[in-house]
């Protein structure tokens, strides 16, 4: 049996909490259900609960949104011969395939509506019919599934059962980003290229690895890999430089230091008045963060300007008043606010004080 490290690549609290869970219901028969945006690897946290589990059955794995409607109650369930067009000879569905074992659902929020109510009774009771039968056959699965989509949306548009949906999100595991786990990247990279399994495989540097980490990956690992992929094409035994990645591998250039701080100090040069800009002290002016806002428009068609700032500066002032316990004085200090702005942004970005931590461990 595979240890969860090798199973689960990474070593950021994120996914240091994402194993836990993994750990804590992997031997239970408790249903599951894995949530997170495509690409983040919801099928490889299925993997390791179901080798965890000690289960000695297969692992099954059905993408409902790849499957045709018309074809998936088959795929599932099996059906009998002559029961359709085509059903030359009776064949098992993957419920039968999976007795002894793991059923993976993908994208469980595509899964047609009629469908949803068999489903519902193959978990309640445990049995299930093929198509063109009416024998039941016993089946003892464990049910695992997952889905990008935001499932209370489907059940208000009814597309979705709302009784299916607190039967299948008995355990919730919310997987995390790539962005939300950048630290993770250069052992993601590591693993991938081993899985590759090339003779010769080219290495990222320093500067590579560091490109890497501060791409936002919309795609997440899913992306990450074919990035990968396209280096072990492109360079095999060579050593990959952040220019490598950005030219050859992200496919964006980038303009020379001075260039770009030129271009991000005219760009925010509305935002602050002249005295103002005159106060900012020299180690400031070269924080790199903000200037890897230029690039974005290398990977994005368009971005909500207004809705980013906000959320940025939502982030920004709640990580304040948490380092400063609450002190909204201390908390405008860092952020170099007057304490007056501060609380007006609060109150029109709908911020709430934290309790102060000795408040919370005392009602803990």
């Amino acid at each position: 049996m595979n240890s969860i490290d090798n199973i689960i690549v990474g070593k950021s609290l994120a996914i240091e909490e994402v194993k836990k869970l993994v750990q804590a219901v992997a031997k239970t028969p408790t249903t599951v259900l894995v949530q997170g945006e495509t690409g983040t690897g919801k099928e490889v946290i299925s993997r390791a609960i179901h080798e965890l589990s000690g289960r000695k059955g297969k692992l099954v794995s059905v993408n409902c949104a790849a499957i045709p409607s018309e074809l998936l109650e088959s795929e599932l369930f099996g059906h009998e011969k002559g029961s359709f067009t085509g059903a030359e000879k009776t064949r098992a569905g993957r419920f039968e395939q999976a007795s002894g074992g793991t059923l993976f659902l993908d994208e469980i929020g595509d899964m047609p509506i009629p469908l949803q109510s068999k489903l519902l009774r193959a978990l309640e009771q445990r049995v299930i019919q093929r198509v063109g039968s009416n024998e039941e056959i016993a089946v003892d699965f464990r049910l695992v599934c997952a889905t990008h989509q935001n499932m209370q949306i489907k059940i208000d548009e009814g597309a979705f059962r709302s009784d299916l949906f607190y039967r299948i999100n008995v355990f919730p595991i919310q997987v995390p980003s790539l962005a939300e786990r950048a630290v993770d990247i250069p052992n993601l990279v590591k693993a991938i290229l081993e899985q590759l399994q090339a003779s010769v495989s080219p290495q990222f540097d320093d500067t590579g690895l560091a490109e890497l980490s501060k791409y936002p990956w919309p795609g997440n690992v899913r992306e990450l890999r074919n990035v990968i992929e396209r280096a072990n094409v492109l360079f095999k035994d060579s050593v990959i430089t952040s220019k490598h990645v950005r030219e050859n591998l992200l496919r964006l250039k980038v303009p020379e230091r001075e260039e770009e701080q030129a271009l991000l100090w005219d760009a925010t040069a509305d935002l602050l008045t002249e005295d103002e800009l005159n106060l900012i002290p020299e180690t400031e002016s070269s924080i790199p963060h903000p200037s890897h806002y230029k690039q974005w428009f290398e990977y994005f068609d368009t971005i909500d300007l207004r809705r980013h700032l906000r959320d940025v500066e939502v982030v920004l002032i709640e990580a304040a008043l948490e380092k400063t316990d609450g002190m909204v004085s201390q908390a405008a200090a860092s952020l170099k606010l007057r304490r007056t702005t501060l609380i007006e942004k609060m109150k029109k970005l709908m911020i709430e004080k934290p309790l102060p931590k000795t408040e919370t461990s005392e009602g803990a």
